[in-house]
């Protein structure tokens, strides 16, 4: 019996490889590359630890190479729901009892393969099937999932550790209970560690949990589950349903066992379940919570005192790197007119150094977006961009979908504040500019602030302490990450809790406390140790 206060180990941010020439790393990960694309087989459904088949199948194709089938996956249907519920279910009790420090083992556990066998796996993984070059998918499916790893059970401990005090004579605590019934995850493409995140954190905190990654990126989603099931996660907790929206979504959804969903993905699908949710409320056994983080329209404002190589900088990789489909990806940038010129030009010059194509070759730094719908989207806002008297094409703009879903990174130049393409999420590799007269800095900001719906990340550039801090004031509540003199992405596990507002998500910060309180129901405790055995107080004499 485990009679300890058990402290885990201390986290620490999983430091990131290089991936120069001649590093164990690169020849490690290349051989992976190279072995899965050497071959192809089927990946199941899990449902109670047991390996389930469909018949129903779905490619999981390489972006950047769309001819190429990595694998074949199962689709889940309305019955493959129901039994995973079943098995959920029947998986809860003895999960929910099991002692925290033995949750917390496995995903700890998880950790160390990711970070030691699994790595260059998960990596090549992710390079194959979401098109992310080496540097990309490291920091990605590498070093923050192993951070959310090694962060989680910390924060779980704090949390069961957050004690109300007793008075004299008085025992009271707080139990952290898992939720009754089953959370539904549903992952996204764009990040693996997202995909790994959203299941697992729940279930550290004791609950069981239903699935459902992306459709394009099942690849790696069933890596992870591989390393989850090494690790010891027991039958039923995690079960793996991949399939369609109305096929998975929706029955698990409707069913009354259904206590809440932790979900990243697009506004409007997020709209769409929560309105579900709200028909079916009186149908579940308790209010569902609801935890999401979904579009964004984040931006970079630089003031006239901004440096402007390192705004430069901020905007290349803020815009461009993983093809613009990061959700805190930079995609509209307020400059004003005094730099402007300065800033066009070393931009401009610094694109044309970037390479694109396949990502197994190092040196392209910018590859594929995800797939057809995404290329056609995204094409569809440059068509329009070219064909629009309030906008000009500095740098781009040239789509070919012939082998792989590339788009070249696009500079856009518009004259009009509420242009389509500084409004709307694009979700690609393109960046439009409003260039503001200098002495117009607050009704910019507030153009800034009030265009778009959408509050996820945004940065500012200045080296005005002053100017700083206004900026800061203005834009409040622009953003749930805010940045000063740095690119509005890459957050870090431990270091900068991700989510934001307004139409961008419920704000429940992932890799932090916050996102962890939002799995588990507390009940307070009080024990009595000499109660009273006469009903009448004092002051009745």
């Amino acid at each position: 019996m485990l009679n300890a206060v058990v402290n885990v180990p201390e986290p620490k941010n999983e430091p990131i490889k290089s991936y120069a020439p001649g590093t164990p790393e690169r020849d490690e990960l290349k051989k992976q590359i190279e072995a899965q694309r050497a071959g192809q087989f089927e990946i199941p459904l899990f449902i109670g630890g047991e390996e389930v088949t469909s018949g129903n199948l779905g490619d999981c194709r390489m972006p950047h190479r769309h001819g190429h089938v990595l694998a074949r996956f199962h689709k889940a249907s309305k019955e493959h729901v129901e039994r995973a519920v079943e098995a959920a279910l029947d998986a809860a009790p003895a999960w929910a009892a099991l002692d925290w420090e033995q949750r917390a083992a496995i995903f700890l556990k998880a950790a160390d393969l990711l970070a030691g066998p699994h790595r260059q796996i998960l990596n090549a993984a992710t390079v194959n099937g979401q098109s992310k070059n080496p540097f990309q998918a490291e920091i990605d499916s590498a070093c923050e999932l192993i951070d959310f790893y090694r962060f989680n059970p910390s924060y779980a401990r704090q949390i069961y550790a957050q004690q109300p005090n007793s008075a004299p004579g008085i025992w009271d605590y707080v139990q952290h209970r898992p939720l009754e019934g089953f959370v539904f995850a549903v992952t996204p493409f764009n990040f693996t560690s997202i995909a790994g995140n959203l299941p697992a954190a729940p279930a550290l905190m004791g609950n069981v949990v239903l699935w459902k990654p992306a459709s394009s990126a099942v690849y790696s989603a069933y890596y992870i589950m591989r390393i989850l099931m090494e690790a010891g996660l027991p039958p039923g907790v995690i079960n793996f349903v991949p399939g369609s929206g109305g096929q998975v979504g929706d029955p698990a959804v409707d069913s009354p066992h259904f206590a809440g969903v932790h979900f990243t993905g697009s506004t409007s699908t997020f709209h769409a379940m929560w309105r579900r949710i709200g028909n079916n409320i009186a149908s579940y056994r308790s209010y569902p919570r609801i935890v999401g983080e979904t579009g964004g329209k984040d931006f970079i404002f630089a003031h006239c005192s901004a440096d402007v190589d390192a705004l430069v900088v901020a905007l290349l990789r803020g815009s461009f790197e993983y093809q613009g489909q990061k959700c805190s990806a930079a995609s509209r940038a307020y400059i004003p007119e005094s730099i402007w010129p300065d800033v066009k030009e070393r931009l401009l010059d610094q694109m044309k150094q970037m390479k694109m194509g396949d990502p197994a070759i190092f040196s392209n730094f910018i590859n594929a977006v995800i797939d057809k719908a995404a290329f056609d989207s995204i094409k569809s806002y440059i068509d329009h961009a070219k064909s629009s008297s309030d906008a000009t094409i500095l740098a781009g703009g040239r789509c070919d979908d012939s082998v792989g879903y590339f788009i070249e990174p696009t500079v856009v130049q518009t004259t009009n504040p509420r242009f389509k393409l500084i409004c709307e999420e694009i979700f690609g590799p393109v960046l439009t500019i409003f260039v503001y007269p200098d002495n117009k800095l607050d009704e910019t900001l507030d153009q800034c602030d009030t265009i778009s719906p959408y509050a996820l990340t945004g940065a500012i550039f200045a080296q005005d302490r002053y100017a700083i801090a206004q900026m800061t004031r203005a834009l409040t509540n622009a953003a749930g990450n805010f940045y000063i003199n740095d690119k509005p992405t890459g957050a870090v596990v431990g270091q900068q809790p991700f989510g934001g507002g307004r139409a961008s998500g419920t704000n429940d910060k992932a890799g932090s406390m916050i996102n962890l309180l939002r799995w588990v129901t507390p009940r307070t405790v009080k024990e009595t140790f000499v109660p009273p055995k006469d009903w009448r107080y004092p002051f009745l004499a």
